[in-house]
């Protein structure tokens, strides 16, 4: 059952004036972050801290990441272009891949356990997203039938770019991922023809990236 808390449409206005002040400036992944019910994401017990600016379990070893963290990262793959056709690795409990909704044409999104993934779709069944499709997969191999993407984040960290990924790009496409093992950054990376550049940013603690599915 979808938990309720009052004044939830109140709780995510506050919410978002507290990205501004955090130096979110993309009106568009605002205005996505407003319109999606994190609360319904969560468990239940857990329901009247989903809009505060915390990452927060969501059984099976995972998290749904903070808010800033969701903005932020759709703010750097959004800046100065669309999202166009976008990949989510990751789709834990289906919340990154609703607001990837809002402000993309149209988000795959990927997550490696089924039992998450259903819940993902329990979830996101009440919003009746048009442009979203949910898989179980291997996140590290990607989703190659459905390439190439505008866009592929990834909310799991690893050691390294997976290489399928890069080459899922589109042309002018863009990655965005956690890298590193005691310190992750978020790592973008931009393809211009056969050429990525890297650039990095925001220091950020995700789960580990892992192969397979269960």
């Amino acid at each position: 059952m979808t938990p309720r808390i009052p004044d939830a449409a109140r709780a995510r206005a506050r919410m978002v004036e507290r990205l501004r002040e955090q130096g979110i400036r993309d009106e568009k992944v605002l205005a996505a972050m407003a319109m999606i019910p994190r609360h319904q994401f969560v468990e239940k017990g857990l329901a009247f801290s989903a809009y505060d600016d915390s990452a927060l379990p969501i059984g099976l070893q995972q998290t749904i990441s903070q808010p800033f963290v969701v903005a932020r990262m759709i703010e750097i793959l959004h800046e100065r272009r669309e999202l166009g056709r976008t990949l989510e690795i990751g789709a834990g409990c289906g919340y990154q891949a609703a607001v990837l909704s809002r402000v993309a044409k149209e988000v795959y999104a990927i997550e490696r356990l089924k039992a998450l993934l259903d819940r993902a779709r329990e979830n996101l069944r009440p919003l009746r997203l048009p442009n979203l499709r949910l898989k179980c997969a291997d996140g590290t191999q990607g989703l190659p039938e459905a390439a190439p993407f505008d866009t592929i984040v990834v909310a799991a960290g690893g050691l390294a770019v997976p290489p399928g990924l890069k080459e899922q790009l589109a042309p002018e496409g863009r990655l965005l991922i956690p890298v590193g093992d005691a310190e992750q950054r978020l790592l973008l990376i931009e393809r211009q023809g056969n050429i990525f550049r890297e650039t990095w940013h925001d220091a950020v603690r995700f789960v580990p990236l892992l192969t397979g599915t269960e």
